[in-house]
């Protein structure tokens, strides 16, 4: 399975639900390949915010090398999941879908609430790699 995790700037949402979603499928032996975008283009070509990459290290995951990059209509062809951390994000990629085959392979990674940014406050990373971890998990037990 192709997963694509998409936030607004990528580089603090999105690489953290990359980077623990590779990690928990690689433990289960799952042949998954995971990215990450965002949908605005204002970090394209960085790394990830140092806080995501503090967090995700303090938990085993390396998310260092990851890229920053834009989401692009042709993510809804490379990939067969779009996991979104908030409804803003889930209309903009919405906005560029196709059609309804694009459509329906795009949804909140929480199903039913969001992922906040915690990019305005440090004492959020935790929280939101926690949350992010519980969508991760949920996902995979349906889908593995």
């Amino acid at each position: 399975m192709k997963i694509l995790m998409v936030c607004l700037g990528n580089i603090c949402r999105s690489p953290l639900a990359e980077g623990i979603m590779q990690h928990l499928a690689n433990k289960q032996n799952l042949n998954w390949h995971i990215d990450s975008a965002g949908t605005g283009d204002w970090h394209i070509g960085e790394g990830p915010d140092r806080r995501s990459v503090r967090v995700a290290r303090d938990n085993g995951i390396d998310i260092s090398r990851q890229v920053c990059r834009l989401f692009r209509t042709s993510d809804f062809d490379t990939f067969d999941q779009i996991l979104v951390m908030d409804r803003n994000n889930l209309s903009n990629i919405l906005a560029m879908a196709r059609n309804e085959d694009d459509r329906k392979k795009v949804s909140l990674l929480l199903i039913d609430q969001i992922v906040p940014d915690p990019y305005h406050d440090d004492r959020q990373f935790k929280p939101v790699f926690r949350l992010i971890e519980e969508g991760c998990r949920a996902f995979i037990a349906k889908y593995k």
